[in-house]
């Protein structure tokens, strides 16, 4: 293990033990097969949002570079949401690689930083569920439906929340 691998590893077991002694409403982490580099997390649908009710559970990986490059994070729970990509890649500015965005879309000071953190990360994608950025969507069809039949949109995303439930 490299030096930085052994430094990532340390600040991912700190975020945790403060994840864990300090639960944050709204999600709850843990490690997948004991790997710190890949977490199981739990999103619960937040009170007065379209997700309410659901659980939707996900991964997070994180890279050995962390926290100088972001993790990635897929639910693995159905989703259906603009700004989540069809295979349930998360995408955010944040999750985004620092530096300037090639396509002019995202400031740097919007894209990751290293003073991020997972429950950053978590706060951010609980924000998006409430918010769907429909401008720059990951997910077109959503995306459309969000803007042009919202009460299909709806729809849809109640058999989710209901499915996500069972589960």
């Amino acid at each position: 293990m490299s030096s930085d691998d052994s430094s990532s590893a340390l600040l991912l077991s700190r975020q945790l033990k403060d994840l864990q002694k300090n639960p944050v409403d709204g999600f709850s982490a843990g490690l997948v097969d004991d790997n710190i580099y890949q977490w199981e997390i739990m999103v619960i649908g937040s009170p007065e949002t379209l997700y309410e009710g659901g659980f939707f559970r996900a991964v997070m990986d994180f890279p050995t570079t962390y926290p100088i490059m972001p993790p990635t994070l897929k639910f693995t729970t159905a989703m259906y949401h603009p700004n989540v990509y069809p295979d349930g890649t998360v995408c955010i500015s944040i999750l985004h690689p620092p530096g300037d965005d090639k396509y002019g879309y995202e400031q740097a000071n919007e894209r990751w930083s290293p003073v991020h953190t997972v429950e950053t990360i978590l706060l951010s994608v609980i924000s998006m569920l409430s918010s769907p950025n429909d401008e720059s969507p990951a997910n077109i069809e959503a995306a459309k439906e969000y803007r042009e039949d919202y009460p299909l949109f709806k729809k849809k995303v109640r058999r989710i929340v209901r499915d996500s439930a069972d589960m």
